[in-house]
């Protein structure tokens, strides 16, 4: 079977993409973290270190923008983008979900942290759709 080899120019536009993403990301993150910490503190004594989950997050969306640019290719489908969102989200999400059922945490900083997963993504979505619109980055054409 013959694979195609991506070209430099495809690899420096996923390399913009994940870098918007990422950056996207890490903006919006301290305020949602803030306000998992705060609801998580109502209920328990809050285990969050800022400077790991940042990073954390900072790659997971370094990766959703690479991925995200190949996965909608020249298609303006609106489900295959939402999909692409929950799958990133609820991956991360979900994660964070078995840490705390394995912690006995309280059920609702555990929805809560994944539901930011969720936005985090969305945010990242519509931070790259809108950097494809105005050309920033260019749709995957292989």
């Amino acid at each position: 079977m013959h694979h195609a080899r991506l070209s430099w120019e495809e690899r420096v536009e996923s390399l913009k993409a994940g870098i918007l993403s990422a950056a996207s990301v890490t903006l919006i993150f301290p305020l949602t973290a803030l306000f998992n910490d705060f609801l998580a503190s109502r209920y328990s004594t809050p285990l969050v270190n800022y400077w790991v989950s940042g990073a954390i997050a900072l790659f997971a969306g370094f990766l959703f923008g690479v991925t995200y640019r190949y996965i909608i290719r020249q298609d303006q489908n609106s489900h295959l983008k939402s999909g692409a969102v929950l799958a990133f989200g609820l991956v991360r999400g979900l994660a964070q979900v078995e840490m705390g059922i394995a912690t006995q945490s309280a059920w609702v900083p555990i929805v809560s942290f994944a539901i930011e997963s969720v936005l985090l993504f969305a945010i990242a979505r519509l931070v790259l759709d809108g950097g494809m619109a105005i050309g920033w980055i260019q749709r995957f054409k292989g």
